[in-house]
């Protein structure tokens, strides 16, 4: 930092800089590859690299949950700053190309020499389902150092993702910046990412929750392990006890703004034909928080994270293609 207090911004967000591949494959494929379809599972370089050899052609560009929230952010005309690593490499220069060309204010210095740049390889099934499998390579040595204050203080909501959490640096990151956020009068949020995360820290994620998360959002299953009951209502009481805001998706049921004093129930979208999911939550997610940084009512806000969630299932890719702004009408 130079010393230049940053300007405010809506979002800012933290998480796993990272590369996606995006393919088409059938269940048998997932089969033959021992995947558990739907899911996101971490594998090393060499894993990476054998999956890429055996994949049909691919879409790549830059993702990372978390990023592709910042970039719809900046698709509803919203300002954002996002805070990851990368690799001084070729993809690393192409993530923070993106980045930046997407309207997303990014500043972290690429790391020279060590692990490659992270990817994402995600095989989409007819159905539209994704399965992921992550590369995390640099991105899991984000850590608290990388976690400017400046830049956390200058956003009115600081937003996290569950899937940092395997790594312990980067899960001190997470504390770290929710910290500073608190101590500005800052409201903290967090994806709880996927069922299997949530199953991996189970515990830790609960204390996050009753904690310093004021903005939680979850789909149905992310919910169910994290309070262990598959009951939804049983799950929605605890939410409205635990944050001021519970943002909880159902898929084609839309979803549930779930606050202490009531639930809004939300509609989806509707969309001419589901092409991909990949992305949806993290849409999703775009939607509502820009809304909450605006000071919108919550009617308005989860309409604006299910428009966002449909327009990005309705192509392939995790972030939009048409400009939110312009399709929610905001002047």
């Amino acid at each position: 930092m130079d010393g230049t207090k940053p300007q405010e911004v809506d979002v800012v967000g933290v998480g796993n800089a990272i590369v996606d591949v995006i393919t088409q494959a059938t269940d048998e494929f997932l089969v033959e590859q021992k995947m558990t379809k739907n899911s996101m599972t971490l594998i090393d370089e060499k894993r990476a690299h054998d999956l890429y050899a055996t994949m049909g052609p691919g879409i790549e560009s830059s993702g990372g949950s978390t990023a592709n929230t910042m970039a719809g952010i900046a698709s509803f005309g919203g300002t954002s700053s996002y805070i990851g690593k990368v690799a001084d490499d070729q993809l690393g220069r192409v993530f923070a190309h993106d980045m930046r060309a997407s309207g997303v204010n990014y500043e972290v210095p690429a790391s020279k020499g060590g692990p490659a740049t992270a990817r994402c390889l995600i095989l989409v099934t007819p159905d539209a389902n994704r399965t992921m499998n992550t590369y995390l390579g640099v991105s899991s040595q984000l850590a608290p150092d990388d976690v400017v204050p400046e830049t956390v203080e200058s956003g009115r909501v600081v937003f996290c993702e569950g899937y940092l959490w395997d790594v312990e640096s980067a899960k001190q990151s997470i504390r770290k910046a929710m910290a500073v956020a608190r101590a500005a009068g800052r409201k903290s949020a967090l994806a709880l990412s996927d069922t299997f995360c949530v199953d991996r820290h189970h515990q830790e994620f609960r204390e996050l929750v009753r904690g310093p998360v004021d903005i939680l959002f979850a789909n149905r299953a992310e919910l169910a392990s994290l309070y262990e009951t598959d009951d939804l209502d049983i799950a929605v009481a605890k939410v409205q006890s635990e944050v001021e805001l519970g943002c909880i998706t159902l898929g084609e049921e839309g979803s549930l703004l779930v606050t202490p004093d009531g639930v809004l129930a939300v509609e989806a979208e509707e969309i001419s034909a589901v092409i991909d999911t990949t992305g949806a939550g993290d849409q999703y997610a775009a939607g509502v928080l820009y809304g909450v940084a605006k000071g919108f009512d919550l009617a308005r806000c989860g309409y604006l994270g299910s428009l966002a969630a449909a327009e990005v299932i309705g192509h392939v890719g995790a972030r939009p293609i048409q400009s939110l702004k312009e399709l929610a009408d905001l002047a």
